[in-house]
C-alpha cells in the first residue's frame, strides 16, 4: 500500500468528518489575522481545526462541508491579486487551491455570505464552532433562509458544535502526525541540550531563550509552540513565568519549559538544571524525587490504564518524597487525602498534545477517566515548587523543579518522543561541563 500524499490525507479527514455528521452542513473558519500595533500584525497562525481538515494555511479562509447523499467539500479563500502579492506574498486563489488541496469547489471569500444562503438551504443541521464571532453571522444566514420558507426552502432546525466531532478525531494521531511530532520533539531536544551547554552564571534568562529560538529556527521550526519559560532561581516557583529577564545566579537552578512548533504540531519539554553545572546536595535530593515521580508516571502511561493513572502514580512518589524532605507530615495516604502536597505540587501531571499545546480531547467519558489508547499523545510533567516558609528547611527555599516529556501511547505501552533531552543528574552535568 502506497503512503497517502498530504492532499489525500486531508481529503480522507474531511470524508471522515462528513461520515460522523452524517447529514447537514459544517462551517469551519480559519483564525483571523491579529493586529500587533498600528499597521503590523502578529505572525499569522491558522486555526488548528481548519488546518487539520484542509492543509490550507492562508488567512481569510472558510471550509464548508456538506454531508449526506451528495457530500461536498468547498473552500472559500482570497482571490489571486498580483498587486497584493507584490507586498504580501503568494496566494493560491480559488481555482488552484481547489485542485491542489482536493476540494470539490472553491470560491472567493467575498462570496461566502451569498453562497451560504444557497448551501445551507434544506440542510437539517448546522455544525460550526459555537460561541465565537460566527454566532451572529450564521444566525443572519438562518434568518435569511427562514424568510424563504414560503418557497419551500427550510433553514437548519438543529445546531451542533462541530468541535465535538473534531476533538475526538484529533485526539488520535495518525502516522503522518506522529512523524511530524517526532521531528518537532527532536528539534526541541537539541534546543534544550544547546541551552544547557550555553548556560553560565551571570547570563540573563533571555540570553538562554535566544539559544532555544535559534535552534528551533535553524531546523525549520520558525516559531515556538508557546511562549518559552526560562525561569532561574525563585522564578521557577511561578508556574507560568514568562518575564525571562532576570540574571542567572551562581547556585541557582534554571527551569526551562520550551518546545517548537513544526508543521502545525507542538512539542513541549521541561528540563531543570543548575546554572553552574553542578547540583547541590539539596537540589539533587529534590530533583531525584521529581525524576522518580516522572518515571512512575511514564510507566503508568499505557493502554491498560486510564488517563488519571500517570497522575496518581506521580502523586504517590511525590508524597513520599515530600515526607522524606520533611515538607509534609504523616503517611503517604494521609498526605494524599489531606492534599497537603499541594503546597509544593499544585498542577496535574500532563495534558493532551498535538496541534495545540493543550490539545483537544475529553479527559473523562461518561463521568469516568477515559482509557489510554494507541495514538494518543500526552505530556508527563510532575514538579516540585518550594517557596520560602518557616515550616520549610532553608536549604530547600526557592527550589523549583519540573521535568516534562512528550509520550505517545502505543499498542503495548508507550514511546517517549523527547527522550533525547538530557534528564538524569549525570547526563545533565556531563552536558554542562562546557568542554
Amino acid at each position: 500500500m502506497q503512503p497517502m500524499t498530504d492532499t489525500a490525507l486531508y481529503v480522507q479527514r474531511r470524508k471522515h468528518l462528513q461520515q460522523k455528521m452524517p447529514y447537514g452542513i459544517a462551517v469551519i473558519p480559519t483564525a483571523p489575522e491579529v493586529a500587533r500595533n498600528a499597521d503590523t500584525h502578529y505572525d499569522y497562525r491558522h486555526d488548528s481545526h481548519f488546518y487539520y481538515l484542509s492543509g490550507f494555511a492562508e488567512p481569510e479562509s472558510v471550509l464548508i462541508l456538506i454531508a449526506g447523499d451528495e457530500p461536498q467539500s468547498i473552500l472559500f479563500c482570497r482571490e489571486k491579486n498580483a498587486e497584493r502579492e507584490v507586498w504580501d506574498g503568494f496566494r493560491y486563489g480559488p481555482d488552484v487551491a481547489a485542485e491542489r488541496f482536493g476540494f470539490d469547489a472553491a470560491y472567493p471569500i467575498e462570496l461566502l455570505d451569498e453562497k451560504l444562503v444557497e448551501l445551507m438551504g434544506n440542510q437539517p443541521t448546522l455544525f460550526y464552532p459555537i460561541g465565537g464571532d460566527w454566532d451572529v453571522r450564521l444566525i443572519k444566514v438562518r434568518e435569511a433562509l427562514k424568510a424563504k420558507a414560503r418557497t419551500g426552502i427550510q433553514a437548519p432546525n438543529a445546531i451542533r458544535d462541530v468541535r465535538e466531532l473534531l476533538n475526538e478525531m484529533r485526539l488520535f494521531k495518525d502516522e503522518h502526525e506522529v512523524s511530524i511530532m517526532r521531528a518537532a520533539a527532536q528539534i526541541s531536544c537539541e534546543a534544550h541540550r544547546r541551552a544547557m551547554r550555553f548556560t553560565r552564571p551571570g547570563q540573563y534568562e533571555y540570553e538562554v531563550e535566544a539559544e532555544l529560538l535559534h535552534e528551533f529556527c535553524r531546523h525549520g521550526a520558525r516559531h515556538p509552540a508557546y511562549t518559552s519559560i526560562v525561569a532561574g532561581g525563585a522564578n521557577a516557583c511561578t508556574l507560568h513565568y514568562v518575564g525571562n529577564n532576570a540574571c542567572l545566579n551562581e547556585g541557582d537552578l534554571l527551569l526551562i519549559d520550551a518546545g517548537c512548533e513544526l508543521g502545525g504540531y507542538a512539542s513541549d519539554i521541561t528540563r531543570t538544571f543548575p546554572v553552574n553545572g553542578r547540583f547541590s546536595a539539596a537540589q539533587k535530593d529534590v530533583y531525584e524525587i521529581v525524576l522518580a515521580a516522572q518515571a512512575a508516571a511514564i510507566a503508568a502511561a499505557r493502554p491498560v490504564n486510564t488517563w488519571n493513572a500517570p497522575h496518581e502514580a506521580a502523586l504517590r512518589v511525590l508524597a513520599q518524597g515530600f515526607i522524606d524532605l520533611k515538607l509534609c507530615k504523616g503517611s503517604v495516604e494521609a498526605v494524599l487525602e489531606s492534599e497537603s502536597y499541594k503546597q509544593f505540587y499544585m498542577h496535574r501531571t500532563g495534558h493532551w498534545l498535538g496541534m495545540d499545546v493543550h490539545d483537544v480531547g475529553e479527559y473523562k467519558v461518561g463521568g469516568n477517566w477515559r482509557p489510554l489508547q494507541s495514538g494518543m499523545v500526552l505530556t508527563v510533567e510532575p514538579g516540585c515548587y518550594i517557596r520560602p516558609s518557616d515550616s520549610v528547611p532553608r536549604d530547600l527555599w526557592n527550589i523549583g523543579i519540573r521535568i516534562e516529556d512528550d509520550v505517545l501511547i502505543t499498542s503495548n505501552g508507550s514511546e517517549v518522543l523527547t527522550q533525547a533531552a538530557p534528564k538524569t543528574v549525570k547526563e545533565i552535568e556531563e552536558v554542562m561541563r562546557h568542554e
